[in-house]
C-alpha cells in the first residue's frame, strides 16, 4: 500500500497561531510558509479548510471578511497563512490601503515565504488582482500554484475548455513557472493534487508518515 501524503496528517492537527495586522505582528519568520491568496470571494477560506480538513478559516458569503494575516500551526517548522482577501468594492478605501500597504510588505519580506496558492473563480478568472499577484510572483520567482475554484459551478467540459484557455494566457504572459488546477471544495476536487504542491513547498515529499 503506498504511504499517505504526510501533508494530510500535518493538515489534519492545523491549529490557530495568531491573527497580524501588520508584518511586525506575524510569527517568527523561520521554517516553511505557504501563503493563500484570492479575491474577495473566489473561494480561499473554503479551499483552505477543505485542503486542512478543519474549520480554519471562516468562511462567509459577505466578501472581505478576512481583514487580517491569520496564521495556522501544522508543526513546529510549518505555517499556512489565510491572506486578506482582496478588491470587494464595499470595503472602505481606507481599509483597501492597509491590506495593500501590509499585504506588500508581508510578500516582500517574508524569507520563509516558500509558495503562494492563489485562488481563482472558474467564472472570473484573471481579474487585476490575479494578474497583480502573478506579476509579484514572477518578479519576485516565488512559487505559484493557481486553484480554479468553484469548478463545480461549470458542466465538466466547460470547467476543462476553462481551464485551458487560463492555462494558455498563463504560458502568454507568465511564462510556464505557474501551475494550475481545478478545484471544488464543496465536491471536493482536486485535494489530492493540491496537498501534492503543499507538501513539495513545505519539505514534505522524502518525509515518511510516521516522521
Amino acid at each position: 500500500m503506498q504511504p499517505k501524503n504526510p501533508i494530510i496528517g500535518l493538515c489534519q492537527q492545523a491549529d490557530f497561531m495568531i491573527s497580524a495586522a501588520k508584518v511586525d505582528q506575524c510569527p517568527d519568520d523561520e521554517g516553511y510558509e505557504v501563503a493563500f491568496a484570492g479575491r474577495s470571494n473566489a473561494g480561499k477560506s473554503s479551499a483552505l479548510n477543505t485542503l486542512t480538513h478543519a474549520s480554519l478559516a471562516r468562511t462567509s458569503k459577505t466578501p472581505g471578511r478576512t481583514q487580517l494575516l491569520n496564521f495556522f500551526r501544522l508543526d513546529d517548522e510549518r505555517r499556512l497563512v489565510d491572506l486578506p482577501g482582496y478588491g470587494y468594492a464595499k470595503v472602505p478605501i481606507p481599509l483597501k490601503l492597509h491590506w495593500q500597504r501590509h499585504l506588500e510588505a508581508y510578500l516582500g519580506s517574508r524569507r520563509s515565504l516558500s509558495g503562494l496558492m492563489l485562488m481563482m473563480d472558474i467564472r472570473h478568472p484573471l481579474t487585476e488582482f490575479d494578474r497583480l499577484m502573478l506579476d509579484w510572483s514572477a518578479a519576485s520567482q516565488m512559487p505559484m500554484h493557481i486553484l480554479l475554484t468553484k469548478a463545480d459551478k461549470l458542466a465538466f467540459g466547460a470547467a476543462k475548455n476553462a481551464l485551458l484557455k487560463v492555462q494558455q494566457d498563463l504560458r502568454k504572459g507568465w511564462g510556464e513557472g505557474v501551475s494550475i488546477q481545478l478545484f471544488s471544495a464543496p465536491k471536493r476536487q482536486g485535494i489530492e493534487e493540491a496537498q501534492a504542491v503543499l507538501a513539495r513547498w513545505l519539505q514534505l515529499e522524502d518525509r515518511t508518515p510516521e516522521e
